[in-house]
């Protein structure tokens, strides 16, 4: 390390990867922050450039200088568009898990911070709060909030909060997948679905009909019930220690399954848990069984894109309005798998979206933290999405669903926002997506009878 850098020697900003960056701009309109304030201090090369003063001593941890790594989303897309391949990625992973150790924050903010982590990575702590919220919403209060303005009076994170909760049922709720889910005719393989934690609580629906389609397409499906979190949101935080012990976690409770392939649904869990062999580099005692672990982690359009379809598709007559999770497109570099499941489905026409490459502000727990910028960016891509007139929207990541459900409530428009599994569910089970005429069965598809519900 340089005299009087601002970094440990805990994995800094390795210089090396610092001195790809050839500020040739490329970066810069595929970036959010960019896009919205046309600052270089927040744009890629920019925050690179501030790397590198901090490794030189020429830079302090001030709160200025961390705002510019706060303000970042980690979607990746600079890493898609870099001609030079500077892997930004492991830089921003790197200098964040610095801030966190070196820096102190406002006393708010690390109030702020704490509640997010006691929530969010604990899906126990997050049912108890969802059955409150469930309340909150059954009985009126929400609405007579809104109505009378008083939810205007909280903080503007914890607003940000509120507009992003979703329409809770009690029956999803309490719902819960069993242990095993058998494969419906010949198996074709046994694999472990990772739930997530926001999602099996706000949107177990994801997961029941990842369960289903998986089962139909010949994979016999293993939901252990004691999985946690796998530190996808710790790492974007930059908390090192908390995502190394739910990775370790994670890893103890899958290898006792079994499983040929772990399957994840959520764009931000599958980019950190195919990442977890140089997450847990260090460890003598998992670094081995990491890269055992990442190289059986797929997408679920990864893995039955690789299938020969077994499932009969019905026809489903919708425009669909296709948006790329950042984390599934750049991070993961899975594109083309989702367009190729959802066009197998007879009638259903795939439209793309203007911008694809920029993120719609949610990004990990980023339109909690930075509000503002996340609803602008959420107003964009809502923007864009309707310009293409869908019957529904379709994305690959909770996040996603819930900000753009959010920024639609906002514009008072009504189009559901659904996961791309779920309409391929719907599909081979011959119904409508959840949203679209209340689920009827499809009369398009000659309403084909459900399969067994999960």
């Amino acid at each position: 390390m340089a005299p009087g850098s601002i970094f440990d020697e805990h994995h800094p900003p390795a210089a090396a990867l610092i001195d790809q960056c050839v500020h040739c701009g490329f970066c810069l309109p595929t970036c959010p922050t960019y896009a919205l304030w046309h600052e270089e201090m927040d744009s890629p090369r920019g925050r690179i450039y501030l790397m590198k003063l901090g490794a030189e001593g020429q830079a302090g941890m001030t709160d200025t200088y961390v705002a510019h790594f706060d303000h970042c989303l980690g979607c990746m897309a600079c890493v898609t568009a870099c001609p030079s391949g500077v892997q930004y990625d492991k830089l921003i992973e790197a200098t964040r898990a610095q801030i966190e150790r070196r820096h102190s924050r406002s006393l708010a903010d690390r109030l702020f911070r704490q509640l997010l982590f006691t929530l969010f990575p604990h899906p126990g702590r997050l049912r108890a709060l969802a059955l409150a919220l469930w309340l909150y919403q059954r009985s009126g209060v929400r609405r007579a909030a809104h109505t009378l303005r008083l939810v205007a009076l909280l903080p503007q994170r914890l607003r940000a909060m509120e507009s992003l909760l979703p329409e809770l049922r009690i029956a999803g709720l309490r719902s819960q997948l069993p242990r095993c889910v058998p494969a419906r005719a010949e198996r074709r393989g046994r694999v472990g679905l990772l739930l997530g934690c926001v999602q099996r609580i706000f949107l177990p629906e994801v997961n029941a009909a990842t369960a289903r389609v998986l089962a139909a397409e010949g994979c016999e499906v293993i939901v252990p019930p004691e999985q946690g979190c796998c530190g996808a949101l710790m790492v974007h935080a930059g908390l090192e220690e908390p995502a190394l012990r739910a990775a370790r976690r994670l890893i103890d409770v899958f290898e006792r399954y079994d499983v040929d392939t772990v399957v994840t649904n959520a764009a931000g869990c599958g980019s950190n848990v195919k990442d977890y062999a140089r997450l847990l580099r260090d460890d003598p005692q998992y670094a081995e069984r990491a890269v055992t672990f990442s190289r059986k982690c797929r997408d679920v359009s990864e893995l039955l894109a690789e299938l020969e379809p077994r499932a009969e598709r019905h026809p489903l007559a919708l425009r669909a309005a296709y948006h790329d999770a950042c984390h599934l497109q750049h991070a993961q570099h899975i594109r083309a798998e989702p367009r190729r499941l959802l066009r197998s489905i007879p009638q259903l026409e795939v439209l793309e979206v203007s911008d694809s490459a920029l993120c719609c502000g949610s990004a990990g727990i980023f339109n909690l933290i930075e509000p503002e910028a996340a609803r602008e960016l959420g107003r964009r891509k809502v923007h864009n999405c309707l310009a293409t007139g869908p019957d529904v929207i379709l994305s690959g990541n909770p996040g996603c669903l819930l900000q753009i459900g959010a920024g639609l409530a906002r514009a008072g428009r009504s189009v559901p926002v659904l996961h791309t599994i779920q309409a391929l569910d719907a599909s081979i089970r011959g119904v409508l997506p959840e949203g679209v005429g209340s689920g009827r069965p499809n009369p398009v598809a000659g309403g084909v009878p459900a399969v067994s519900s999960l």
